[in-house]
């Protein structure tokens, strides 16, 4: 019983980071290759130029993306590249997607 008591209060304590999530370091790793660094151009001249995106086209693309319902020829691409993503994570990156331009 120790143990789980020890356990489950580690899981908490190592689970629960009040770290805000670096919504620019998302981009950089998951998106700037393809949009650019300020979400300007068309990735692999094929998608939507994102820049000047709210915030919530942004989670409806990317959670579209996830679930497979959003999307044209770079569906597959999207979804590799989003899929691991948590909804925290998500929320980070669009909210720095939007405010990239401003």
């Amino acid at each position: 019983m120790k143990y789980i008591i020890i356990a489950s209060v580690l899981f908490l304590f190592l689970g629960c980071s009040n770290e805000p999530i670096d919504g620019a370091a998302l981009y950089k790793q998951k998106c700037a290759n393809c949009h650019g660094k300020f979400a300007r151009k068309s990735a692999l001249g094929k998608s939507q130029v994102i820049a000047n995106w709210s915030k919530e086209k942004i989670k409806n693309a990317v959670i579209g993306y996830q679930e497979k319902t959003y999307g044209r020829s770079m569906k597959g691409l999207m979804r590799s590249e989003v899929k691991s993503l948590n909804e925290e994570q998500v929320d980070a990156l669009a909210n720095y997607i939007s405010n990239l331009n401003h």
